[in-house]
């Protein structure tokens, strides 16, 4: 099995998890009483929407190869498990353990798709 497209969509995962970031970074950013439209112009909106632009085309690309009924679920996993990560580390959320157990799932369940595509 070729190791690129899986190489792809981790990479998406991960440019997702970035957008994710930025978005939250972009938000926190703004007084509490900011409206949405005040959301737009924040570097952190902005570059959220270049990192969600670069996940969508390396997602396409290793569908050329993949089944989607594979794909996605490693690129959600795998999105889901970094974010959880970074969450932590950069806004300094939680990260109990019923949340290590669910990574760890998550990542148990990307191995077998990825392993079985």
């Amino acid at each position: 099995m070729n190791a690129v497209p899986i190489i792809l969509v981790f990479a998406a995962g991960l440019n997702s998890c970035i957008g994710n970031i930025l978005l939250k970074w972009g938000r926190a950013s703004l007084p509490a009483s900011a409206g949405l439209a005040d959301t737009f112009l924040t570097p952190g909106f902005l570059g959220g929407v270049v990192f969600y632009g670069i996940n969508v085309l390396l997602f396409a690309k290793a569908l050329d190869s993949l089944e989607v009924s594979v794909a996605y679920p490693i690129l959600a996993g795998s999105g889901f498990a970094m974010l959880i990560i970074a969450s932590h580390y950069f806004f300094g959320e939680p990260f109990h353990l019923h949340k290590w157990i669910g990574v760890a799932l998550v990542l148990v369940g990307i191995i077998f798709l990825a392993r079985g595509g």
